[in-house]
């Protein structure tokens, strides 16, 4: 085999094999710290300590300076697969550079995400790609690409996805249940990661917090079911932070720690990321597991070999013959010109009456304005910037810095209590937003907030303060100085953060009118939930650790100085034309732990737009967000509108030139956006078919659709030819640039069943193609798409498996999901799969066709799912449709646990079947209800009280069939 000492050493061996020698070699004790994020080193073998996980979403994350491209959804909205996977090899090898530089850098990274974008007032969402599977795995194959690399052995870095599966709210995170059916599982959830998979360039995933069905996803079956068949590779699965503990601490899904461990290792997870650094605790969760007999040795070993054969590939054991080991690729003019580039595709022009673009001439002023005009905003996931551009800095670079104006638009206040006026005793230097560790590594666990700097008193001359309503009542303060008030460690306020940051957001407060006090205030400080009080030692928020009460909190009088429409407004009449920039601050009222309320813009930002409009009619409203806003008042008055994600370093360079026409914009939106709240479904509602979500089978007017974004030039389509080519569709078309000027041209195909009238749960449109196009004026492209037939298809729950139904399907090319441009029909012959083979095979609970009140929980911890009420007093009801109970059967043999009834009916006729109750919800018992069926007949089920139901099997002369 070979005659390598140390086999594991040696690089004309397999991978697998050589797994399979260092694996031998360690002991158990060895082999069980290796299942911690934190595994120490080997010293005996010379093998080093390892950590999983290194935050990579969009560039290299708290781990000090490096490049920072557009937010995740912003590369989403590129639509350029290619451009992603160049983003993807730049910051892979920031990675190895940083790790060159500090082995804290783990090159195994937790990147992309590719949770759906379902639901637009979930936190997370700018983590995101799209709310359309298809457009979200093309991006995350794209940008996986670019981390793994290119060598065919060994890989530049080993990205995981996040988060598996169903996740899409951080209200109850940890607690709340995803009820998703069968089809939602099949076409929408698990298509987001198979892609990704299956191309070979994912290294492992990372469950979420959630659960699915009932069932936490860290425990979940489907890892081996479905995650696991897709790839021949052994992907490694990395817990989410403190998730195995929240298995009983929260979730109270077991009773102990050590089955908690055990069930999570037996399915699947391979690395335990819980209590940072300490590994002891993980560690002997497992010992204590094994001695009690709920894992065996194979288990553990499974789970090391996986983590071993990924440390191999990223050339752990083979520096000198690893392709990335010398990369020092960090801050680079190709980096910095990517990052420029990303920033500029992902500019979306939502709407434009032919005031764009905006070309720089003599005697031509431009105002600035808007809470976010001078701002370069940075999330969560955001390294620190090594440079910095804002729209403000952008504008007058290209303008001509005499040419703009600039009104930024907050609410100038002072605050005073009865002691005197609120004022920062001396102005300090600025330490940054967040927690920043050693060298500039953000250390997630601590807060902001310095202790260095005097606190706020109350006395002598005011300070004046400059006042941002993010929305919600929820208020930063900043001083003239550029100094948000904040609060340390020790429960004083202090100026002293640059920017509103951290886990737990120091810089946030809000204003509580108070009763019986003529316009007085409490003034409560949100991160902690203590009111400010000021005494003789400065104002503070606690006091030993305990918070102050609102009983106990200064009354201010507040008095506004200006407030900020007013500047805006003097502005934009000095001014030819009018941007203003308004959005969200990616810490404040919508990120990780935090959903929104609402899509509305916030008030204070809506007054803003509206004042500069009045001013002046030239005004452009340019949305630097997250997320998408319901603004159809903004569509409907102003001349131009566009949208960008939080850009990154070049942002405001990359919105100045699409401004003034350097660029021709060409992002597409890559989620719906929808006109109001009321268009939106429940935050908890998985069931995307059944209420109507996401454009696949949203029947309502959008504000603007998936895929929607304009160009400083027309379009031709030209010439649709679909043919059958086997298993697959050949489609193509040309594209024409009729307009003036090299432009982007994002072409999209769409197909849908012939006759969506007839068919409300299929999706009304499905994206299955798409091409990032440059055109010259007077250029055109033909364009060439090779669709499986599959695609065309849906998931049967009538048989359990991926249908594709004959008949005519509609081929929709177009310039979005509503501006189709083209159409053809395609005809696929093929097995109609016909009605329920009910009385030869029975059918699962979860299997329904369509349903009301229900929700799907778990039928056993391990595994399977049952179907119960969504709410107790209200009954949930179940279709069941064209089921074939053949020649007749005698009755329903009903798996239940619970107490409740359910209610059978067939044709008008219903049978009531009392449930007298079960031990708990996994005594499950077979009842029946006797009644006569035959024939194709729909089957509906009533559901009351606690019952579970898990399985429906006819009954034939009284025997189970």
């Amino acid at each position: 085999m070979t005659d390598h000492p140390f086999p594991f050493r040696d690089p004309q061996l397999s991978f697998s094999l050589r797994a399979d020698d260092l694996l031998g070699r360690l002991t158990l004790d060895e082999r069980i710290a290796m299942l911690h994020q934190f595994a120490p080193a080997v010293e005996r073998l010379g093998v080093g300590p390892f950590r999983t996980g290194q935050e990579a979403l969009h560039g290299v994350a708290w781990m000090g300076p490096a490049t920072v491209f557009p937010q995740a959804v912003g590369l989403g909205a590129t639509w350029n697969d290619d451009l992603v996977r160049r983003i993807g090899e730049a910051v892979g090898n920031e990675v190895r550079a940083k790790r060159a530089q500090d082995d804290r850098v783990g090159l195994n990274v937790w990147a992309p995400t590719v949770n759906l974008l379902r639901h637009p007032l979930w936190g997370r969402g700018e983590e995101g790609y799209s709310e359309d599977p298809a457009l979200t795995s093309a991006i995350a194959v794209a940008y996986t690409r670019g981390l793994r690399g290119d060598h065919p052995q060994y890989w530049r870095t080993a990205p995981v996805l996040k988060h598996w599966l169903a996740h899409n709210n951080e209200t109850d995170r940890d607690t709340a249940s995803s009820s998703v059916r069968p089809r939602v599982l099949h076409e929408y959830d698990l298509r987001a990661f198979r892609d990704a998979v299956s191309a070979g360039a994912v290294a492992g995933v990372m469950p979420a917090y959630n659960l699915v069905n009932g069932r936490p996803n860290h425990v979940s079956p489907l890892l081996e079911q479905h995650l696991r068949s897709w790839t021949d590779q052994p992907l490694v699965v990395c817990s989410d932070a403190g998730a195995p503990s929240n298995l009983v601490d929260s979730e109270h899904y077991f009773d102990t720690h050590e089955e908690a461990t055990a069930a999570s290792l037996k399915a699947g997870v391979d690395s335990f990321t819980d209590h940072g650094t300490d590994s002891g605790i993980m560690t002997g969760r497992i010992r204590d597991a094994l001695a009690k007999g709920l894992v065996e040795e194979s288990d553990i070993d499974t789970a090391v070999h996986r983590l071993l054969s990924m440390r191999l590939a990223l050339g752990e054991f083979d520096p000198g013959l690893d392709p990335y080991a010398g990369v020092e690729a960090l801050d680079t003019e190709e980096h910095r010109a990517l990052a420029l580039e990303a920033a500029e595709q992902a500019v979306v022009l939502l709407k434009n009456d032919g005031l764009l673009p905006l070309e720089p001439r003599s005697g031509r002023t431009v105002a600035v304005v808007g809470l976010l005009g001078d701002a370069c905003k940075l999330d969560w996931y955001s390294g620190t910037l090594m440079h910095r551009s804002t729209p403000l800095d952008g504008i007058r670079e290209r303008y001509g810095a005499d040419a703009v104006l600039y009104a930024e638009g907050v609410d100038r206040i002072r605050l005073k209590s009865s002691d005197g006026w609120l004022r920062v005793p001396e102005a300090g230097s600025a330490a940054g937003g967040g927690a920043r560790g050693a060298e500039g590594a953000l250390d997630p666990a601590l807060l902001a907030g310095r202790t260095d700097l005097p606190p706020l008193t109350c006395g002598g001359e005011a300070t004046e303060l400059a006042l941002v309503d993010w929305g919600d009542g929820v208020l930063t303060l900043r001083t003239d100085e550029g100094l948000y008030l904040s609060v340390a460690d020790d429960g004083y306020v202090r100026a002293s953060a640059d920017e509103p940051g951290g886990w737990v957001v120091q810089e946030t407060f809000r204003l509580e009118a108070v009763e019986g006090h003529d316009g007085g205030h409490r003034l409560l400080h949100i991160g902690t939930g203590g009111y400010v009080s000021v005494a003789a030692d400065g104002a503070k928020v606690a006091v030993s650790g305990e918070k102050i009460s609102g009983d106990d909190a200064t009354v201010f009088a507040l008095e506004t100085v200006e407030h900020g429409a007013d500047a805006v407004a003097r502005a934009a009449a000095a001014a030819d034309t009018v941007i203003v920039v308004a959005g969200n601050d990616p810490h404040i009222n919508g990120r990780e732990t935090e959903d929104r309320t609402t899509l509305a813009l916030p008030a204070q930002q809506d007054r803003l737009w509206r004042a500069a409009h009045a001013a002046n009619p030239r005004t452009v409203l340019v949305l630097a967000s997250a997320y998408p806003y319901a603004v159809g008042d903004a569509s409907d008055s102003l001349p131009a509108l566009l949208w960008t994600a939080h850009g990154g370093q070049a942002a405001g360079a990359a919105l100045a030139r699409v401004l003034a026409g350097d660029v021709s914009p060409a992002g597409r939106l890559p989620q719906t956006w929808y006109a109001g709240d009321d268009d939106l479904p429940g935050l908890f509602d998985y069931d995307i078919i059944g209420s109507r979500q996401t454009y696949l089978y949203f029947d309502g007017t959008p504000l603007f659709p998936f895929g929607h974004g304009l160009a400083y030039a027309d379009f031709t389509y030209t010439g649709l030819r679909t043919e059958r080519e086997g298993e697959r569709l050949r489609v193509s078309w040309t594209v024409a640039n009729e307009g003036g000027t090299a432009a982007d041209e994002v072409t999209q195909l769409y197909v849908r069943a012939a006759g969506p009238d007839e068919t409300p749960d299929l999706p009304r449109r499905k994206l299955v193609g798409h091409r990032r196009l440059h055109l010259a004026p007077g250029a055109a492209e033909r364009v060439e798409f090779f669709v499986p037939v599959a695609e065309l298809g849906h998931w049967s729950v009538a048989h359990g498996r991926w249908t594709v139904e004959p008949g005519a399907y509609e081929i929709l090319a177009g310039a979005s999901s509503a501006d189709i441009r083209l159409t053809a029909t395609a005809v696929v012959d093929g097995e109609a799969a016909g009605p329920r083979p009910v009385a030869a095979r029975g059918l699962e609970a979860a299997d329904f066709d369509s349903q009301r009140d229900t929700e799907i929980v778990d039928r056993a911890k391990a595994d399977g799912d049952a179907v119960a009420p969504a709410a107790s007093g209200v009954e949930g009801r179940l279709l069941y449709a064209a089921c074939d109970f053949g020649d007749g059967v005698d009755g329903l043999a009903l798996l239940v646990s619970g107490k409740g009834s359910i209610v059978v009916g067939v044709d008008g006729h219903s049978l009531e079947v009392l449930l007298p109750g079960t031990d708990g919800p996994y005594d499950y018992r077979t009842v029946e209800a006797t009644l006569g069926l035959g024939g194709v007949q729909d089957l509906h089920i009533g559901l009351n009280g606690s019952v579970r139901l898990a399985r429906i099997d006819v009954v034939t002369g009284k025997e189970s069939a």
